[in-house]
């Protein structure tokens, strides 16, 4: 009666620790996903609204707003390929990011000002959950902006 005790109090320790670690993972995951106001690194003022989703395994982010009504019809004038000409308001500016960890990477990002594409990582931000960073980079150069959670 005692070992089935023990046996059954150790199940109950393994399901309670898997459970936290997937709670965990999925509430990393569940985080960075929604909806970001973006700043401008200009002016400090808000700029659009990104929202993030996932597309089987990988994470996306799309224009979802634009803030200033006089911006709102823009199309992106330097962009290449199929974005070219196409209106920034719903653009898919984020695309194939990959989980790793806490963080997603390995995929893009657009900038449709200039139309350039960078390598991207996101994570939210240790002290502020309301605070995604996101980071594009080339090689060693790198950019990060502070994207609030609306």
């Amino acid at each position: 009666m005692f070992n089935l005790l023990i046996i059954i109090m150790n199940l109950f320790r393994i399901f309670f620790t898997f459970l936290i670690l997937f709670t965990g993972t999925l509430s990393a995951q569940e985080q960075i996903i929604g909806k970001w106001k973006t700043i401008d690194d200009n002016t400090g003022e808000p700029r659009s609204i990104v929202e993030i989703y996932k597309k089987g395994d990988k994470l996306y982010g799309k224009i979802a707003h634009i803030i200033n009504e006089a911006d709102r019809g823009n199309l992106c004038e330097e962009c290449k390929g199929s974005d070219y000409n196409k209106p920034i308001e719903g653009m898919v500016i984020i695309k194939n990011l990959e989980k790793d960890g806490d963080e997603y990477e390995d995929g893009t990002i657009l900038d449709p000002e200039n139309g350039k594409v960078y390598r991207c990582k996101i994570w939210i931000d240790e002290d502020n959950p309301k605070v995604l960073n996101v980071r594009g980079y080339i090689a060693f150069l790198y950019r990060t902006q502070q994207w609030i959670r609306v």
